[in-house]
């Protein structure tokens, strides 16, 4: 509806008005000449106003588009040059190491960002196949840019009268597949030393008062200090002393069926085992089948396991339950449960020669993230070649001592000694003065690392404090872990115990487990029914009972009174 539409029907009505009183005055004749002269006046008004838009419009409209288009064209220009900057920058080292301070890590091997952005028309043919980290899909990010990078969490709540310990916190994992593409190409480069061997010695003698084993092979206390003095070629004590290779004749034995499989090459495995009975097995959840297909996940059992496994009709002759590989050690070299469980937890590089990375996780947990994914998460986003969490209460050794002398975790004794023998060697308590290292005591049922000679040493230079001291590996992690620190330049990821949460479930042993009485069946309460009214005549009362009665009943005949005196008058 338009200017012209609106002037034509208001013309309209005006004519008709004109008409009408010609006819009611008499004069006709003369009426009509005033209406001729009156719509030939409205024609000419309505003409005018039907007539085209002047020139001055035209003009107006053109500017306005014209300055529209240098306006878009300005911005195209603007975005363009911002564009050039940011890629300019974006591949400059500064910025790289800008963006791995903040978090947006690229994988680095031997001080060499692997992107092949930056790298040579000579180096991108060699590197072409290294490690890229994937954006999501349909999302479009800069170069180098984690699609985890932004992501926040709040810390867990606190205990409740419910639950009393510690709760998972989220934890910002990679999609499978992209998890799968962002692992290396080739291995991680280890600061000064390059070459590592392992002590052989068919008959170890005990010289010196501390403890050891036959297995470990007593190392006296100056082999003990010469093996924190890092070059780049070693020999140390690392268990397996005796016999030819790890797993035959040397105590903690295996089959010759499984021991040609631990020789085989894999990319990645997971382990974990059961001593003594101890633990429940636990199957993990969540794995893709990928990981299914190409992670063989290795369960480690002594003879009295096997035996009561085989009696509850668990394991089979194809020597596998669920997932798990199930491997029998037999001959095992101490009589502690605990302390046999430690030569797999440190040792996996002596047992898997050929294995470039391993989650090791302990026989009460279960897996529920898929390997890829932990492994992406703790290792590779991080540029790190150890992974390990934190305890979530305790950061101080001496505070961890005599919380295990107290829960009755060893002998109070031998606790003493082992601390204190590592004050005497420089061991202080935790403080602010030792960051960037957030804590000295681990939370030890998870260990993630990638088999590279500077890990394997310290590994077996930790299992070498477990095997003169206590079992309680949290006792002799931060000396082994600060003497490495200060003869070359490495660190360990140790992230929050609340993440460890979010990717294993913790149960309890199974003594504990045999103690619990069965669970009590949950009794399903239903609400009352609300009373049926349908279908039921109109008028017809619900009986009331006691006072209710009563008091209904009275005003029954209260209103009953009062429809008969309206019935009267």
């Amino acid at each position: 509806m338009n200017g012209g539409s609106l002037g034509l029907r208001s013309g309209s009505y005006g004519l008709l008005q004109n008409i009408n009183g010609a006819i009611a005055g008499g004069g006709i004749s003369k009426s009509l000449s005033n209406v001729r002269k009156s719509s030939t006046k409205m024609l000419s008004v309505i003409r005018e106003k039907e007539r085209p838009l002047p020139n001055a419009w035209y003009r107006y409209i053109g500017c306005r588009k014209f300055s529209m288009l240098l306006l878009i064209a300005f911005a195209l220009l603007v975005f363009a040059l911002g564009s050039f900057v940011v890629n300019k920058d974006s591949t400059s080292p500064n910025v790289l190491q800008r963006i791995g301070t903040l978090g947006i890590v690229p994988y680095v091997n031997g001080g060499h960002h692997e992107a092949s952005q930056i790298l040579g028309e000579k180096d991108k043919k060699k590197d072409e196949n290294r490690f890229q980290i994937p954006a999501f899909k349909g999302a479009s990010v800069l170069p180098f840019r984690h699609p985890c990078v932004n992501f926040t969490f709040s810390p867990p709540p606190p205990p409740t009268r419910r639950r009393l310990g510690p709760r998972p916190c989220p934890v910002c994992y990679l999609p499978v597949d992209q998890a799968i593409a962002s692992m290396p190409s080739s291995s991680s480069a280890s600061p000064v030393l390059h070459n590592l061997t392992y002590v052989l010695n068919e008959n170890p003698i005990k010289s010196e008062p501390h403890g050891g084993s036959d297995f470990g092979g007593y190392p006296s206390l100056k082999q003990r200090n010469d093996s924190f003095d890092i070059k780049e070629s070693m020999a140390v004590h690392c268990g397996f002393i005796k016999g030819s290779k790890p797993g035959h004749g040397t105590g903690f034995d295996f089959d010759e069926s499984d021991l040609a499989e631990l020789q085989q090459f894999h990319d990645i495995i997971v382990a974990s085992a059961i001593f003594g009975n101890y633990d429940v097995i636990q199957q993990p959840q969540n794995i893709s089948e990928e990981a299914k297909k190409n992670i063989p996940f290795y369960m480690f059992v002594d003879e009295e396991t096997e035996a009561f496994m085989k009696n509850r009709s668990i394991l089979s002759s194809s020597k596998r339950v669920g997932l798990w590989r199930i491997v029998v050690i037999h001959n095992v070299p101490y009589s502690d449960a605990r302390r046999n469980g430690k030569v797999p937890k440190l040792l996996l590089h002596r047992i898997f020669p050929n294995v470039r990375y391993s989650i090791w996780i302990d026989g009460k947990l279960q897996l529920v993230v898929d390997p890829y994914q932990v492994l992406e998460r703790f290792l590779w986003r991080q540029n790190a070649n150890f992974a390990i969490s934190r305890h979530y209460r305790r950061f101080d050794v001496f505070v961890e001592a005599e919380a295990n002398k107290a829960a009755g975790k060893y002998d109070n004794s031998s606790i003493d000694e082992q601390v204190d023998f590592y004050k005497k060697e420089g061991l202080t308590p935790y403080s602010e003065a030792k960051l960037p290292i957030t804590s000295d005591v681990p939370e030890g049922c998870v260990l993630i690392k990638e088999h590279i000679p500077i890990t394997n040493l310290f590994t077996c230079l930790w299992f070498n404090e477990v095997d003169r001291f206590t079992s309680r590996d949290q006792l002799s992690f931060a000396i082994v872990r600060d003497k490495i620190m200060t003869k070359v330049d490495w660190s360990i990821n140790m992230f929050l115990d609340c993440e460890r949460r979010n990717f294993v479930i913790q149960s309890y042993h199974r003594d504990l487990l045999e103690q619990m009485p069965p669970p009590v069946p949950a009794v399903v309460r239903r609400p009352p029914a609300l009373p049926n009214t349908r279908g039921k005549t109109p008028g017809k009362r619900i009986p009331r009972r006691g006072r209710d009665r009563r008091s209904g009943s009275s005003r029954h005949r209260k209103a009953a009174a009062s429809n008969r005196d309206r019935n009267f008058f």
